[in-house]
């Protein structure tokens, strides 16, 4: 099929025009207010000191507030409730231990979320090896 000039001149402005109108779209700055950040687990706890960590550097970098809220209680679950009921806008982060939730998820049949569907990661923000440990009197070198 062949292209008739005109047409083909109409397709090229407009494919160089393209990147001008994308530079003109903005989207709403974020955030415009305060953020909360959701743990699980009581204050001390590891997940509550890379929370504390993570909101300072994110209060200090987007020139807003991130407020971390310590809700401890059956293994995470009440704390990604809250979020899960929360509106969808951005203004409710869950700090979350995966393996907890997973697990949570496995072990108790009425939670009131699903978190694969409900939850979406959006950072990781570390990771920590699990250990097996005996006293050292038990004769015991290897789980087997």
């Amino acid at each position: 099929m062949k292209l008739p000039r005109r047409q083909f001149l109409h397709l090229a402005a407009g494919t160089a025009a393209l990147p001008v109108g994308s530079c003109i779209a903005r989207a709403q700055a974020y955030p415009t207010r305060p953020v909360r950040m959701i743990v699980g687990f009581p204050a001390g706890n590891a997940s509550d000191i890379v929370a504390r960590v993570v909101a300072q550097a994110l209060s200090d970098r987007l020139g807003q507030q991130f407020v971390v809220e310590n809700r401890p209680g059956a293994a995470g679950t009440l704390a990604t409730s809250i979020v899960v009921k929360a509106a969808p806008d951005g203004y409710t982060l869950l700090m979350e231990v995966v393996t907890g939730s997973v697990l949570s998820s496995a072990l108790y049949s009425n939670l009131n979320y699903d978190f694969m569907r409900d939850v979406t990661p959006i950072a990781r923000l570390g990771e920590g090896a699990y250990v097996m440990a005996v006293n050292s009197s038990v004769p015991a070198d290897s789980l087997p």
